[in-house]
């Protein structure tokens, strides 16, 4: 039963950090450290970008909690929390840097509906350059205006060949 209430504490975790994600991307990237995250809206030259520090600021309460939870078997929860939190974190970067940015070349061409959604709901996010009017401040929740988009393109594709 213990591992069933772990489990759960990682899954509700992973599901809040959409949220967390979402604010802070909004708040918190859009905002008082937009100075960090404007190279990933103004692509410059090299690999790397200051935005990539926001991995770094994410893992560190995540890998403190599951130290912490490991080194006082008492306190298992908050590594439940800090699994949870790496967890989103591995999603995140799956699906941001490899599925939509495609800063490592394994999916290029997809033509799953779900993968077009949030491909094309960060594409309009981007075609803001300033840290103002921004749109689109989730990853893995796409909204409905987004999908509809998609599967209208999808519809006239179909229509053309047939």
């Amino acid at each position: 039963m213990h591992w069933l209430i772990y489990l759960g504490i990682v899954l509700i975790t992973f599901l809040i950090m959409e949220g967390v994600t979402w604010l802070t991307h909004r708040y918190v990237m859009h905002g008082f450290l937009w100075y960090l995250h404007e190279d990933h809206h103004k692509k410059g030259p090299g690999f790397f970008e200051k935005n990539d520090w926001f991995f770094v600021i994410f893992a560190v309460p995540s890998i403190g909690m599951i130290l912490w939870g490991t080194l006082d078997p008492s306190m298992w929860w908050i590594q439940a929390i800090g699994f949870g939190v790496m967890l989103y974190g591995f999603a995140y970067f799956m699906v941001h840097e490899i599925i939509i940015h495609q800063r490592f070349k394994l999916f290029t061409r997809s033509n799953n509906i779900y993968i077009r959604a949030i491909r094309w709901a960060h594409k309009m996010h981007h075609k803001h350059l300033d840290k103002e009017d921004g749109e689109s401040f989730g990853m893995l929740l796409v909204h409905q205006k987004y999908w509809a988009k998609v599967k209208k393109d999808r519809e006239n594709t179909r229509n053309k060949k047939g």
